[in-house]
Formats: C-alpha cells, sequence, structure tokens
C-alpha cells in the first residue's frame, strides 16, 4: 500500500485548524487563572472597611503589618527549603558524574614535526625552527684496543688508577 502524501493547502488547513483550537485553550486557561487570583484574594484579602475613627484604622493597620510578617516570614522559610533543595540537586549531579565518569574520547595520532606544531600552537606569524640536533655536541668515538692476550692484572689495576686520578684532577 502506499500512501499518498498530503497536499499544502491541506496540510495549511490542518495547521491553521490546530492554531485555533490552541488560541482557544490558550484563551480558556487564562480565564481559569484570572477567575482564580480572584478567588483567592476574595478568601484571604476581605475588602477593608475605612470608615472609622483614628483608633480603628490603626488597629487595622496594626493588624495588616503581623499578616505582612507572616507571610514575608513564610517566604523566607520557602525560600531557603528551595536553596536548600538546589544543594542537594547539585550535590547528587556531582555524585552522578563521579559515579558514571567522565568518559574521555578517544584521541586519534596525527604525525606531525616538532616545528609544525609550535607553528599551530604560535600561529602563522612567527617562524618557528626546532632543529635538536643542531645544538649537540660532537663527540669523537674513542676506539678501544682490546687486548687479546691475558696480560698481567697488575697493568691493568695501574691503567685504572690513572683514569681515577684524572677524574679527581679536574
Amino acid at each position: 500500500m502506499s500512501e499518498k502524501k498530503m497536499t499544502s493547502s491541506r496540510r495549511h488547513h490542518l495547521k491553521s485548524v490546530i492554531l485555533q483550537i490552541a488560541m482557544n485553550w490558550l484563551e480558556e486557561e487564562k480565564k481559569e487563572i484570572e477567575a482564580a487570583k480572584e478567588a483567592y484574594l476574595n478568601e484571604n484579602c476581605p475588602s477593608l472597611d475605612l470608615s472609622g475613627d483614628q483608633a480603628a484604622l490603626m488597629e487595622l493597620a496594626k493588624k495588616i503589618h503581623t499578616q505582612l510578617d507572616k507571610i514575608d516570614d513564610d517566604r523566607y522559610d520557602v525560600e531557603a527549603k528551595v536553596q536548600k533543595a538546589d544543594k542537594e540537586l547539585e550535590d547528587l549531579k556531582i555524585k552522578v558524574v563521579d559515579l558514571v565518569g567522565v568518559k574521555k574520547p578517544a584521541l586519534k595520532k596525527v604525525r606531525m614535526s616538532a616545528d609544525a606544531m609550535l607553528q599551530a600552537l604560535l600561529g602563522g606569524k612567527h617562524k618557528v625552527t626546532m632543529d635538536l640536533r643542531s645544538n649537540l655536541k660532537q663527540v669523537k668515538k674513542e676506539v678501544k684496543e682490546e687486548n687479546t692476550e691475558a696480560g698481567d692484572w697488575r697493568k691493568n689495576i695501574e691503567d685504572k688508577a690513572d683514569r681515577k686520578k684524572m677524574f679527581e684532577t679536574s
């Protein structure tokens, strides 16, 4: 069975219908939120009766002030709980990372000369040459004559003593 593709006009029509439905849902949700706010304000914040003498108004102000203090304390407590929960979450995330371990990516071998590596690190404007062999000291190889005959052992000791004196004087 081959399924036919939807035409662009049909797709556009369906998309517009879905958007209209979503807009209606958003409007209903806004109305519900407003109604919930009204209900909460009516329940927790009764209308003020400002008709009265100064003593009654002072009493009302004190009452409102105590309610504000209580709400502020509650807000502080909730904020402290949230901060504590955030700290615990961070600690748990760190523990998870420690338990799982950080996976290191597999590195590829790159054949690069020392000159090319320094040029890549320092940038193209620096001309760097690194000829390590030019700084080496030239050393002459001494060919040691091996004595094939079994010589006197005293002679070998005297040679070694001369060598020891040579190192001690310098």
